[in-house]
């Protein structure tokens, strides 16, 4: 048996529960391709922070078990407390966040669970109601760029200048807006790919200059060539995920 990944809303708006569990038996490692999210992960027993990536993650093996709650753009980091920035293409233990202390007695909660999942969103939702909410502005942000609107055109559009935007931007989305557009844009285009639409096509309907373009941003941001993401999308038995899930 393969690995089996499954995933649902959570009820934090715009987060997504997640929980992947891997054979015994060692399988070729499945990169985990930057999205522009930050998650709260159980790794079979350990609370750790996924920040947000600029470039593939290959697992190098480990737990068997995961469950997580990834988050929607920006949102993150007034709940952890932390800048994205700070955490920006790491894993870190939860303790690092909130103390060895409290970290071991919700990762034992955690674990003791029948379904660690749902004990995870459990801890997230009571985390969330004592943060502040997410920031309207970023999720305006966010939402402009996962549409494909340009940055300048984003920046107007919510009142900020540009080097306004590209600070607020570092402490949410632990990146520039540039880099955050490059990365959902990169995410719809391979959306596409998935679903079976031409290299082109899936470009151009992406905001991609071209095939090419899109070829580039691959190999820069996914570590991979279009064929064979392709290809090893194909070879899954079920969906596994695509953003900053899982960790070594």
């Amino acid at each position: 048996m393969g690995r089996v990944y499954t995933e649902r809303p959570a009820r934090l708006d715009g987060a997504v529960v997640w929980a992947l569990t891997s054979p015994p038996v060692a399988e070729e490692p499945v990169p985990v391709l930057p999205d522009g999210c930050m998650d709260l992960l159980w790794c079979d027993g350990r609370l750790l922070v996924a920040g947000p990536d600029t470039f593939a993650y290959l697992p190098e093996g480990g737990p068997s078990r995961y469950a997580g709650i990834r988050f929607a753009p920006g949102d993150a980091p007034a709940l952890l407390g932390v800048p994205a920035s700070a955490l920006r293409d790491r894993r870190v233990e939860l303790g690092a966040l909130w103390g060895e202390a409290r970290a071991r007695r919700l990762a034992e909660r955690v674990s003791a669970a029948p379904d660690p999942a749902a004990a995870l969103e459990e801890l997230a939702v009571r985390r969330a109601a004592d943060a502040p909410a997410p920031d309207p502005l970023i999720r305006a942000v966010a939402g402009r760029l996962a549409a494909g609107r340009p940055v300048a055109e984003t920046a107007d559009a919510v009142g900020l200048g540009a080097r306004r935007l590209h600070r607020r931007s570092l402490d949410a989305f632990g990146y520039g807006p540039k880099t955050l557009a490059r990365i959902l844009r990169l995410q719809r285009a391979l959306s596409l790919v998935r679903a079976g639409v031409p290299y082109a096509d899936a470009a151009l309907r992406a905001g991609c200059a071209d095939q090419a373009h899109l070829a580039r941003e691959t190999r820069a941001l996914a570590g991979t060539t279009l064929s064979a993401y392709a290809s090893a999308w194909a070879k899954r038995e079920t969906p596994q995920p695509s953003g900053s899930s899982t960790t070594a």
